[in-house]
């Protein structure tokens, strides 16, 4: 018999999801919790046992009908190992829900994306943000189309470029201080070249200070540019999370 597993506050075999791929003419199912489906394919959920009921692959899990060994060999290129076979099915294969099901999942999702795009995004105009109201709204008008295998965070980008088509909106910058030796003034200031600094001062220990917006999405190049122009002698530090006036933004 093969091993259920059984994850925190789950009780075994129950919002039993099934995700169903199908490979050189044959169909393999495993059997999931419903709840974490989505949180294993946007990367929240790590553990592989927290989502799967049985790492036991399945020709129809409703019936209990297991895959033939000779055609998961066949259809997997010759993976034996199951477990590695259902974290491939579950990040390619399809979740079957029903549609009401699907219209709520969706639903939910455009909230949380419009939510997220509100808290992150302001007018670059005003430097006021959004209401969550007029961004759903806006999203309407351009048609945003939510991909249901990707989390709110991961399609902020997309969709404010998209946005963008519709109202002024961009993402809110990121207030930080750099501080290196003012001898790596040159080849840090290539390094930043694009970045506009809101202030630069030199201090008496011989040290560049700058003040400067960036792109949240470039914090993580300019730090390590930082780390390994000045040889570890850099540093920055984060002053606010973002440039924005706290009033929200009316059309």
């Amino acid at each position: 018999m093969s091993r259920i597993n059984t994850p925190t506050n789950q009780k075994l075999l129950t919002n039993v999801a099934v995700v169903r791929i199908k490979k050189a003419g044959k169909r393999f199912e495993i059997a999931c919790y419903k709840n974490k489906v989505l949180s294993w394919r946007q990367g929240i959920e790590k553990d592989i046992d927290e989502v799967l009921q049985s790492h036991t692959l399945f020709a129809n899990v409703s019936k209990g009908q297991t895959a033939k060994k000779e055609d998961i060999a066949k259809a997997f290129d010759g993976v034996t190992d199951q477990t590695e076979i259902c974290k491939i099915i579950l990040q390619k294969g399809d979740l079957q829900v029903s549609d009401k099901e699907r219209v709520a999942q969706q639903g939910a999702l455009f909230k949380d994306l419009a939510t997220t795009l509100s808290n992150k995004c302001v007018n670059p105009d005003t430097k006021r943000p959004y209401s969550i109201s007029m961004i759903e709204k806006a999203m309407k008008e351009c048609h945003i189309a939510i991909k249901p295998n990707k989390s709110a965070k991961q399609q902020v980008r997309d969709t404010v470029l998209k946005l963008q088509a519709s109202i002024s909106i961009e993402i809110a910058r990121m207030q930080v201080k750099l501080i290196f030796p003012v001898s790596c003034t040159k080849p840090m200031k290539k390094e930043l070249s694009g970045i506009s600094f809101e202030k630069e001062d030199t201090t008496d220990e011989g040290e560049c200070v700058i003040i400067a917006f960036i792109d949240p999405g470039d914090y993580r190049n300019i730090e390590e540019s930082i780390r390994s122009v000045t040889k570890g002698k850099g540093s920055m530090e984060l002053l606010t999370l973002k440039e924005v006036i706290e009033e929200e933004e009316t059309l």
